[in-house]
């Protein structure tokens, strides 16, 4: 009888804790740096910390495509961007950021591959944390059916 008690109350715990998460898709388009920097580098932070300061889980994922593609170059200075003296100068600084989220706050980072391929860039390109999906429309699709609230981030 013990054991059933048990069971049920860890499947109970189990639900609830599903249910006490949240779960967000990002749309990254924007090619604005500070826009970039606001909306995703500093919200995703500030938003994962909320939640956990209610015993909440923010499940975050990001869908890279559109003018987003220069801030997940591994070097952007030897591609199409490399006149984008901000981006080319702060580099450094935005890939450690972005690197964090990935690494300390679980954001997972999917860029189209339609898009990357369009621009002329490769795998090797990008940073090896981000996962290449088919493309964004796909990305955006299966994470909604998931349960994902959408936000779009462009210029």
């Amino acid at each position: 009888m013990k054991k059933i008690i048990c069971s049920l109350l860890l499947s109970l715990g189990i639900l609830y804790a599903q249910e006490d998460s949240a779960k967000v898709v990002y749309d990254l388009t924007t090619k604005d740096l500070k826009n970039f920097e606001l909306r995703i580098l500093s919200a995703t932070v500030t938003n994962k910390v909320h939640y956990e300061s209610t015993l909440r889980e923010l499940d975050v994922t990001v869908v890279i495509h559109g003018g987003a593609y220069r801030f997940f170059l591994k070097d952007p200075a030897n591609s199409e961007y490399k006149d984008d003296k901000a981006l080319v100068s702060t580099h450094q600084d935005l890939g450690k950021r972005i690197e964090t989220l990935a690494s300390t706050y679980d954001v997972e980072f999917l860029v189209c591959g339609v898009g990357l391929h369009k621009h002329g860039l490769e795998k090797k390109d990008i940073y090896d944390f981000v996962k290449i999906i088919p493309t964004s429309t796909i990305g955006l699709i299966d994470k909604q059916n998931e349960g994902y609230a959408y936000i779009p981030v462009g210029d």
